[in-house]
């Protein structure tokens, strides 16, 4: 933990699905993660977290879901369990509340917002790579939902395209403690380079005015 360093020119925060489908009281995905996300203190977490990001300078990117719309995955030939169920219950629908940003994580200016992903990767047919390239990011820190789907499938990616990856095991949730358990202390060691709390992740990050260090 001591030796991690996150230069602030080069690190990205990666919100993944800040809906209120996922994060409000009345989202229809909510109850399924209220209870872990209590547990969690998720909402102070993510509050915490990107506030941080932004006072050191980090630059926040918005990774977010496909939002439904009607005749989506009606004719595929191979969705998946998570796409029949989007179908079912039309998560994050275009144009309605539930795919609206939670009003306290709605993206501020400076911020990237970038192409939504259709399975559980922020990075497979979406231009998250290119945009991070593009700013010279060699850091992510990944937060927001879910554990054990588009947090690890977006991990997974990022390590796999080379960057320093940070998993934050109290600023995300998932449907049981079992699937978190699988997220943080089973697939997460073997891919990500820290797995860390939020208050691990705010102590390693740079303050506003700290000048550059070596990279970790």
């Amino acid at each position: 933990m001591a030796d991690i360093v996150y230069p602030h020119e080069r690190t990205a925060l990666l919100f993944v699905d800040p809906y209120n489908d996922f994060l409000s009281e009345g989202g229809k995905i909510y109850p399924r993660v209220k209870e872990v996300a209590d547990e969690n203190g998720l909402l102070d977490n993510l509050r915490r977290v990107s506030g941080a990001a932004r006072a050191a300078g980090i630059q926040v990117v918005i990774v977010p879901h496909r939002r439904w719309e009607p005749g989506d995955y009606e004719d595929w030939g191979h969705p998946n369990p998570t796409q029949r169920a989007i179908m079912h219950r039309h998560s994050f629908a275009r144009g309605e509340w539930g795919g609206d940003w939670h009003p306290d994580f709605a993206p501020q200016p400076g911020d990237i917002v970038v192409k939504e992903h259709w399975g559980q990767s922020g990075f497979a047919n979406t231009d998250l790579d290119f945009r991070l390239k593009q700013k010279g990011i060699t850091h992510v820190i990944l937060v927001g939902l879910l554990a054990n789907t588009c947090i690890e499938s977006t991990g997974r990616f990022a390590m796999e395209l080379g960057y320093h990856v940070t998993l934050v095991r109290d600023a995300t949730a998932a449907f049981s403690h079992d699937m978190m358990h699988a997220a943080h202390e089973l697939n997460g060691p073997t891919f990500a380079h820290a797995v860390l709390t939020a208050a691990e992740v705010i102590a390693a990050l740079p303050g506003p005015s700290e000048p550059l260090a070596k990279t970790a």
